[in-house]
């Protein structure tokens, strides 16, 4: 299949096959994105499967991470998790099948002949490359220890069509005779992945292309077992700003961390992988539905993207201002400690918080004044708008609304601009020292809004508390 080739010719499935050694990384975030839409839009299967072959570095707390990482950004799989470990028995079944139909051998090379053949590599300054003596051998060695190695071809050349990267040639003489089954008789990985990927049938392998190379060695494999070779889609991985390889600096964090450390969005952080590498004309704002429908593989860029931490949080800042108050409330209260009844007020001041934040981070702490004790904690800043002139001026203020029979929006801008008035100063001049006595800060939802939210008595005591210097 060429690079260019677009409609799938058998149904499609395709999988996400993380290591379960740690969280999951954002730029893994992105391939099981890209899998899962590219599955969807074609109306096939996406598989998850862990590969946990190596079970001294993986563990539950990092399998629990993946799957709920996955969960968190709406990327559901098809059937169960799939863990490598339970088809090791199956992965040495193709190891010898490999062996009876030549296309492997038994290699009893020892450690010390194999660092021989390194150290003369390093010194001839070539590529090292294994040189078994037992690759045309057949005899066993009775109980002496062996491993299975490839049989990989010498001559000629491997050619893939890859859907991102186009087409791309290795020679054979520069794949080596890598091992399929350890001398315990465990499969390695370059094995276990190329057997899972044919028992569960992917049709497409869509990764980083950090994996380019293993596809060469995978498709010897897969063609000694004479089995249907997937189509390959080699992405470029994600970089930092600065064009250097994504590091925690940058954001590679896990997917759990832009929820709880940054307070983001899914469907922000969903949107924003989805465009880091991938797009359908000047479109940003990209809803799931519009991903399933538009994505593909030809679209998808042949050069590294670079991830920009502020262009993630603007856009998460779009969602924020589009998603439910109630939802808002529900992410943002616990945050807060808040009780049921506190909670309804959040919901209420929520249209008048979300326009200000861009992460719920941001979020929790502009709706942190409406349940603050008295008194109010003040910043600095908002500390040195209460001048003697300004307590004065508060004072006013207070006596004022103290007398309104409504306590409503009109009524209290009303009262606000006739005390600004009778004192001969400008709003502003009023609005900032009121709005540090109310919230402690020098920005805010509008004054108004916070009297409102704030209600008759609690803005009455707030305003009373800063009315004489403290001592």
């Amino acid at each position: 299949m060429s690079a260019s080739s677009s409609s799938p010719s058998r149904p499609v499935v395709t999988r996400f096959a993380p290591s379960p050694t740690g969280f999951l990384h954002i730029g893994g975030a992105r391939t099981a994105l890209f899998n899962w839409l590219f599955a969807r839009h074609h109306g096939g299967k996406f598989l998850l499967r862990i590969e946990d072959t190596d079970k001294a570095r993986s563990t539950k707390e990092a399998i629990d991470a993946i799957l709920d990482g996955m969960s968190w950004l709406g990327l559901d799989w098809d059937g169960h998790e799939y863990y490598q470990s339970q088809f090791w028995s199956r992965h040495a079944e193709v190891a010898h099948k490999m062996l009876e139909r030549g296309h492997a051998y038994r290699c009893y090379m020892t450690q010390d002949e194999l660092a021989s053949q390194r150290e003369q590599a390093q010194n001839e300054r070539r590529p090292f490359r294994i040189n078994s003596p037992w690759r045309d051998l057949a005899e066993e060695q009775g109980d002496k220890p062996f491993v299975i190695r490839l049989k990989a071809p010498r001559d000629g050349e491997t050619v893939i069509d890859d859907r991102v990267q186009g087409r791309v040639t290795v020679q054979n003489a520069e794949i080596d005779d890598f091992i399929l089954l350890r001398s315990d008789g465990s499969p390695t990985y370059m094995l276990a992945v190329v057997v899972d990927d044919h028992d569960m049938g992917v049709t497409h392998v869509i990764r980083g292309d950090d994996h380019l190379n293993n596809a060469f060695r995978q498709l010897a494999i897969i063609r000694a077992m004479a089995w249907p070779q997937p189509v390959y889609a080699h992405v470029p991985l994600i970089h930092g700003p600065d064009g250097a390889k994504l590091s925690k600096r940058h954001g590679a964090l896990g997917v759990d961390a832009y929820r709880d450390e940054l307070g983001m969005l899914p469907e922000a952080v969903g949107n924003y992988l989805l465009r880091l590498g991938w797009g359908h004309g000047d479109a940003e704002i990209i809803s799931r539905e519009q991903a399933i429908e538009w994505f593909d593989l030809d679209h998808v860029g042949k050069s590294p993207s670079r991830f920009d931490f502020k262009k993630l949080e603007n856009l998460n800042g779009h969602y924020v201002r589009e998603a439910d108050d109630e939802r808002l409330a529900d992410l943002v209260a616990p945050k807060l400690g808040l009780s049921p009844g506190q909670r309804s007020l959040l919901v209420e001041a929520m249209p008048e918080l979300k326009p200000r934040a861009n992460t719920l981070i941001q979020l929790t702490d502009g709706a942190s004044f409406l349940f603050a004790n008295r008194p109010v904690p003040m910043e600095e800043a908002a500390s040195a708008q209460l001048t003697p002139e300004a307590r004065s001026l508060l004072a006013r203020t207070r006596e004022r609304l103290a007398a309104l029979a409504n306590w409503d929006g009109a009524s209290l801008e009303a009262a606000i601009r006739e005390v600004a008035e009778t004192s001969g100063v400008k709003l502003g001049k009023l609005a900032q020292p009121l709005r540090a006595a109310l919230t402690g800060r020098t920005t805010s939802p509008g004054i108004f809004d916070v009297l409102a939210l704030l209600g008759r008595d609690e803005s009455l005591a707030r305003i009373a508390d800063q009315m004489e210097p403290s001592e």
